[in-house]
């Protein structure tokens, strides 16, 4: 299972846009304390577009109760990182992979980065920005992540107006 963690996000808006990716890909989400923000505001409501009550998430004290509660591969995205998101192998469906991102003003704290150096990864990109979006970074890791697992059962048509929409006159 794939699994998205926010490590004390900041902005609603982005938390939102996750909670709406999560919803759409199947994928967990995790919320570790302190939130910059409540999760009945309706900034979070309206950038998740209505999808929140279809988001699988759980909240946490802090990063110690999210590790005593969680098991398998992490992977820390940090603009510290060395190796590229894409070098890594997320293709085994049969274990519990878990994307964790930090705060958005300072990313994840070195005290937890430290321990983990092995699988703290970095999305490329130029010098003229210090970072990509959060909800941005998490859409392209889960994809990536996805991409790799054949995209597990997600549909690959339409829905709602269906898979011949296109040919239909």
């Amino acid at each position: 299972m794939i699994n998205v963690v926010l490590y004390s996000p900041e902005i609603p808006q982005n938390t939102g846009n996750i909670m709406r990716t999560c919803a759409a890909t199947n994928t967990k989400l995790h919320l570790i304390k302190p939130l910059g923000f409540s999760l009945d505001e309706k900034v979070v409501k309206r950038s998740g577009a209505n999808y929140i009550d279809k988001c699988d998430y759980t909240v946490y004290e802090n990063f110690e109760d999210f590790k005593s509660k969680n098991d398998g591969k992490f992977y820390f995205l940090t603009r510290y990182g060395k190796k590229p998101h894409s070098s890594f192998d997320y293709s085994n469906k049969n274990e519990n992979i878990y994307l964790v991102f930090g705060r958005e003003s300072s990313g994840l704290p070195k005290e937890i980065l430290k321990d983990h150096l092995d699988t703290c990864l970095r999305i490329p990109m130029t010098d003229k920005v210090r970072a990509l979006n959060l909800s941005n970074c998490v859409a392209i890791m889960v994809y990536e992540a996805l991409r790799q697992q054949d995209y597990n059962d997600l549909l690959r048509f339409e829905p709602f107006k269906g898979e011949d929409y296109l040919e239909k006159p």
